[in-house]
């Protein structure tokens, strides 16, 4: 994928700056007269951007009717295109105007949008034989904007995300860690995030990884399957997981390593016959996640795309140094294979305005992983690489390979390993991504516009499409102790 030299190379830009989507966004990462010269890290200070907090109607909805999914999920990615719309329109309205006429501009308009969005997903499930219209779905209609710290402002009363850190410790400032990332500013500016303040110096952080005793019955075996680093660049900003049938339904763009027939229009017949990535063809399966950008001025191909610049994601996406998948077995007893086409999402990609309760994130750098951020991003030594560590629901409810939310069919074990009654041990997915970039604050994840680029929203997504030979063999290996590949 390519991409050019900004033109504001050997420009002053720091007025300027600052005010992109209510101030500290991305572009205010350089902002020294010329390219050449040491590069400033992220302002420490100064005005803090606001976002818009909306209900997230897809945690609040009850049970939906498998006849009423595909209805409620377009409706639902609308609503998720609503909010980009209005941030947007939020950013442009604040330049003009301040605050109070930003929040003027898109709070009204965009509750009504919603409401509308609503209406039709409770008439979705009402027809739909001995389903009852839900109840209450009027009040996820309003949205509020809210600062970075907590605050809101327009109205209403919503529960603070969190934005500390993980472990302790402050902005770390040692002398090897750099200062930011070299590069030159973009033409247009578009940032929305992220700030100094969401990154911490890993040696700050104290050691806070524990580890589960096996128990004498543990299924400890391991399967590797080796599916690349997408080096062959597949990207799009769909979600076939959570909105099928929709392009644009992430709003920021994907990598995909494995099944290479993955967009938002595959159905389970397209993935299996699908071409994949991945050494033993056994496994076409689809493993993605938001890609890694470096804040460096640089313009992708994407700048102006759907999912890259027009969903304020910009900067040079970065290919993983490193990708590993391996398939762990269960502390305390033998693993059930995965059903075919199997669904798991792990993380959640709003949760800066949701709150934690589905976060998984873990940041963290090589020879430092027994240390791992929730919601910072790590600066790492010089020497040291940034890893992303996803650790996947293990538990499975033993007949669903989806759920209405994507959440409900699979949990996460508990605190010693076992899984809830009416779940079962599945092998789980631990998914490592290391990527080489420079020390400092200078890269973050795509995200949801309104979410800030915050590192708290990453996710990874994951469709089993392992030939049942292959995943029997898995089984096997992780339930006899076996190191597999």
């Amino acid at each position: 994928m390519g991409h050019k030299r900004s033109k504001l190379a050997n420009r002053t830009i720091a007025a300027t700056a600052a005010l992109v989507l209510g101030g500290g966004g991305m572009v205010a990462l350089n902002v020294h007269a010329s390219a050449s010269e040491e590069p400033s890290a992220l302002p420490a200070t100064g005005p803090r951007m606001a976002t818009i907090d909306c209900p997230d109607a897809s945690n609040s909805l009850p049970e939906i009717p498998r006849g009423a999914r595909q209805d409620v999920d377009r409706e639902l990615a609308a609503m998720d295109s609503q909010i980009t719309e209005a941030y947007r329109k939020f950013a442009e309205s604040k330049e003009r105007g301040g605050d109070q006429a930003a929040q003027a501009a898109v709070l009204g308009p965009l509750k009504d949008e919603r409401a509308g969005s609503l209406g039709r997903i409770g008439d979705a499930v009402e027809q739909q034989p001995e389903a009852d219209r839900p109840q209450g779905l009027d009040s996820l209609a309003p949205c509020t904007m809210r600062a970075e710290e907590g605050g809101v402002q327009g109205g209403g009363q919503r529960s603070d995300a969190g934005n500390s850190g993980q472990g302790g410790g402050e902005d770390g400032q040692g002398d090897d860690q750099g200062a930011g990332q070299g590069g030159t500013e973009p033409d247009t500016p578009a940032g929305n995030g992220p700030e100094r303040s969401d990154f911490v110096d890993i040696r700050s952080v104290r050691p806070n990884v524990t580890q589960v005793r096996n128990r004498r019955t543990a299924s400890r075996g391991t399967f590797t399957t080796a599916c690349g680093r997408n080096e062959n660049g597949k990207f799009n900003p769909d979600n076939v997981i959570v909105a099928p049938g929709v392009s644009n339904g992430a709003h920021h763009m994907h990598d995909y390593v494995g099944n290479q027939a993955t967009d938002a229009f595959s159905s389970d017949d397209v993935l299996a016959s699908g071409r994949t990535t991945c050494r033993n063809p056994g496994d076409k399966s689809t493993y993605y996640w938001p890609v890694l950008r470096l804040q460096n001025g640089k313009d992708e191909a994407d700048s102006g795309a759907d999912g890259g610049g027009k969903d304020g994601n910009t900067g040079e996406i970065q290919t993983p140094s490193q990708v590993t998948l391996n398939f762990v077995g269960n502390p305390t007893g033998r693993v059930v294979a995965m059903p075919r086409f199997l669904r798991i999402i792990t993380g959640d990609a709003k949760a800066f305005t949701n709150g934690t309760a589905n976060a998984n994130a873990s940041w963290s750098c090589t020879g430092f992983e027994n240390r791992q951020l929730k919601e910072k991003y790590p600066i790492c030594p010089r020497g040291s690489q940034v890893v992303r560590t996803f650790k996947f629901q293990s538990c499975w409810d033993g007949s669903n390979a989806d759920s209405a939310n994507h959440r409900t069919h699979v949990a996460f074990a508990r605190a010693n390993g076992s899984c809830d009654t009416g779940f079962r041990p599945i092998p789980q997915l631990v998914q490592r991504i290391v990527y080489a970039v420079p020390p400092g604050p200078g890269f973050a994840v795509d995200s949801f516009p309104e979410q800030l680029h915050k590192p708290v929203t990453d996710h990874g997504d994951f469709i089993n499409v392992f030939d049942e030979k292959l995943m029997r063999r898995m089984v096997s290996c992780l339930n006899g102790g076996q190191r597999c590949k």
